[in-house]
């Protein structure tokens, strides 16, 4: 019997030695293969240790055709005695930011079975000793650059798997915008080939007149130093760093002090879909986007200025990624969005008496909103939504920050309007009684 099954896939990932080192197992499930798929530059890496002449070979499509491709090749030969499966050649380790995970995703698990080998990220952090489990890796091969100002940390290491838009000075001018210009970027290139080097360098040599050529394959290694403090690494952002339109710190922002008991009520998990109505200039939702990489918050204003500073903010706190802005007014465009598990209302416009009864009916239990009122009326209108829940569904709490001001070796304290924040839970009392 064949070693391979009929209508599987087979996601094999090619190492970074070259010639390529390939296992017994591997080889049978090459020379069973009906089809061999991958990139150009694979291929015909694979040509040079094994036999594919014999093969029909296909060089990758994109993700939509690939699919297409699989399915209609399947359903084509799935009659066919002789058929004997498909193989998608991958990148070192399949499933880490590898088409492995896209494989399971499309066909399920029991259509797949992955064979990894040494990814490039393995050899590079052996190159330069380092252990895997030190170092945060990132990729924005095919994403925005903006991504890397969420994982610059001092003293950290990050390994970056770069494409054309993120190039070693690209990176160097990421650190220098973030206050890390002591920084060191290690470039690995050409991994497992006979021509594999590495080079160290600064920030400033980067910044240079001298122009570094660069192989297109490499890996860049950032040792994260520097005094810092313009991208938050703590929870709190400073007021300041918000862009409004207005003074440092002013404008439609919740203030810090506020901002975190929010989000502390709203006790945000991963696979969130979490709802900020009335966002403002963003300093919620940017937030809750910047600690929480698997949440997705759909922030939601109408107002064009303050739109347009809301993704302002996200660009610059690189959090675009997970935080999608609408632009209308709630409750109207709310039916277009997705369902939350969390909501925040910020900003209602007079309608927080028909959002609240309407967004808790879609809520799923366990759900949560929370919203925050500095006028009586909408302080009067949480109350009694409030007394049409169960007791242990309700938290409330008032806050009134007064800051302290240093002028002239005097400190004196400002007080700031007290906000009321309400946070209400869907409770399924059934399953307590």
């Amino acid at each position: 019997m064949s070693v391979l099954s009929k209508s599987l896939i087979h996601i094999i990932g090619l190492g970074v030695s070259a010639p390529l080192e390939l296992s017994n197992k591997v080889k049978a499930t090459l020379s069973s293969a009906d089809v061999i798929i991958g990139s150009k530059r694979q291929l015909q890496l694979l040509s040079n240790t094994f036999d594919i002449d014999h093969k029909q070979s296909k060089v990758l499509p994109k993700l939509d055709q690939l699919r297409d491709f699989i399915h209609q090749h399947q359903h084509q030969h799935q009659h066919q005695h002789q058929y004997q499966g498909i193989v998608v050649l991958a990148s070192g380790d399949p499933l880490y930011y590898g088409i492995g995970r896209w494989c399971k995703q499309q066909f399920g698990m029991d259509k797949c079975r992955f064979y990894p080998a040494i990814s490039s990220i393995q050899a590079a952090c052996h190159l330069l000793g380092l252990s895997l489990q030190d170092v945060n890796v990132l990729s924005l091969h095919g994403r925005s650059l903006e991504k890397i100002r969420t994982q610059l940390k001092n003293n950290t290491t990050l390994l970056v798997l770069t494409d054309s838009y993120s190039s070693p000075r690209v990176l160097a001018e990421e650190c220098r915008a973030a206050g890390f210009e002591q920084s060191i970027l290690s470039v690995c290139e050409n991994l497992g080939m006979p021509q594999q080097s590495v080079r160290h360098f600064s920030v400033a040599e980067l910044f240079s007149d001298h122009q570094y050529k660069i192989d297109p394959l490499h890996i860049t290694i950032i040792q994260v130093k520097g005094h810092g403090g313009i991208l938050p690494e703590f929870p709190g952002i400073p007021d300041i760093h918000f862009v409004t339109g207005k003074e440092p710190g002013k404008g439609m922002i919740s203030k810090r002090e506020v901002r975190l008991t929010i989000l502390s009520l709203l006790q945000p998990a991963g696979g969130d879909i979490i709802w900020d109505i009335g966002a403002g200039c963003g300093s919620v939702a940017v937030e809750l986007a910047y600690w929480n990489e698997k949440t997705t918050i759909y922030a939601i204003d109408y107002h064009t200025q303050r739109l347009h500073y809301l993704n302002v903010n996200c660009q610059r706190f690189g959090v675009s990624h997970n935080v999608r802005v609408i632009e209308g007014r709630a409750p109207n465009i709310l039916s277009s969005l997705p369902l939350p598990h969390k909501v925040f209302i910020g900003g209602s416009d007079g309608e927080l008496s028909r959002l609240l009864p309407l967004i808790w009916q879609q809520l799923p239990v366990d759900g949560i909103v929370v919203v925050s009122a500095v006028i009586e009326s909408s302080r009067q209108q949480l109350v009694e939504f409030a007394e049409t829940l169960y007791d242990n569904q309700v938290q409330s709490v008032e806050i009134s920050v007064n800051r302290g001001v240093l002028q002239q070796r005097q400190l004196s304290y400002q007080a700031k309007q007290p906000v009321t924040i309400f946070a209400f839970t869907k409770i399924d009392h059934r399953d307590k009684q």
